[in-house]
This record gives structure tokens, sequence and C-alpha cells, in this order.
């Protein structure tokens, strides 16, 4: 049984187990394990996307990707967890980035850092956070973790919005049979 206090150890225990998920294709069920917590990780995902661990930006995506699979969210704290282990990291703001979308008259598909697509729909809400000057948007990805949706893709919703939505005359897109307004 591998020591719980070795972090290396859970890193690789981690890293093994997100790559088995990824053989049989698809995420692993994180939602579905709560393992005992094994202390914190030197992990953290800065508020660009970048994904560091012991101090080092963690340079192989591929990685970056498997660690992203087993990445679970509890309140306000973050988790990489198997079966077996749950280690706590630190996000300073949203876990991904959303780099890119497809926006159709009829949906909008959203491309993260860590090549998630996520259609915009009721489950997977738009939401503007911060201020009419400098506004914070996001997308919800899965099970409470969220990707910032960068500047260039968000001036292309801009580019894309109209004000007639909800009636309230702010500027907005639609995805999937919802408006999501472009102002907090």
């Amino acid at each position: 049984m591998p020591d719980r206090g070795d972090k290396s150890v859970s890193a690789a225990g981690i890293a093994e187990a997100a790559g088995k998920a990824a053989k049989k294709g698809g995420l692993p069920p994180v939602h579905l394990w709560n393992p005992p917590f094994c202390g914190d990780l030197d992990m953290e995902i800065r508020a660009d996307g970048v994904w560091f661990y012991e101090g080092t930006p963690i340079g192989r995506p591929a990685m970056v990707r498997l660690f992203s699979t087993v990445l679970k969210r509890e309140g306000d704290s973050f988790f990489l967890v198997t079966p077996v282990e749950k280690v706590g990291i630190r996000v300073e703001d949203a876990p991904f980035i959303a780099v890119d979308a497809e926006i159709a008259p009829d949906r909008i598909i959203f491309t993260t850092n860590v090549g998630d697509l996520v259609t915009a729909d009721a489950e997977h809400p738009i939401v503007i956070r911060g201020t009419t000057a400098e506004p914070r948007p996001y997308v919800h990805v899965r099970a409470g973790l969220e990707a910032l949706i960068d500047r260039k893709t968000f001036y292309r919703l801009a580019a894309a919005a109209d004000v007639t939505g909800d009636g309230d005359g702010r500027a907005g897109v639609r995805s999937a049979g919802q408006f999501f307004p472009l102002e907090p």
C-alpha cells in the first residue's frame, strides 16, 4: 500500500487512474468516488489555465488532460480523486479556459484548453461575473467545474449577440433554446 504522506506517490497514483479511465474512453465517474482525503498536493491551476506541480509548469498537455479528467469540486475546494485517493489542489479562478467556440444560430459549442467540448445549454450555462466594465465570462463544463471564456472568444460571442433576448434589453446569445445575457 502506498505511503499516503508521499505526495509523489499520490500524483503518480492519480495519473495512473486517469490514464486507465482515458483508455476506456470518456471521463471517469469522479462523482461516484468518495475516497478518504490524503492531504494536499503541491499542485495549482493558475488563472491563465496553466497547471503547476511543485512550482513548475506541467509542460505535457497529455498529462494536464489526464489530471483534468479526475478533477472534482466540493464547495469551494478542488481535488484530484481516484477510487482510493483524494488530494487537494489550488485553483486560482476557474480550472479550465474556454479557448474557442463554434457559434451557430442554434447552439454554441466551446472548446476548453484541456480538450473538452461543451454546448451551452440549461445544464451548461454561460454566466457573467465581474462588472460591466470588466466582465468575467464563464461556461459550466461539468460537476461544478467552470471554464473562463478567454477574451477573443468572448469578443466573438459579443459580436454574435442580439438584444431581443429575455425582454429586458440586455445583449446576449442563444444556444440550445436558452438565452444567455452577456452582461453581469
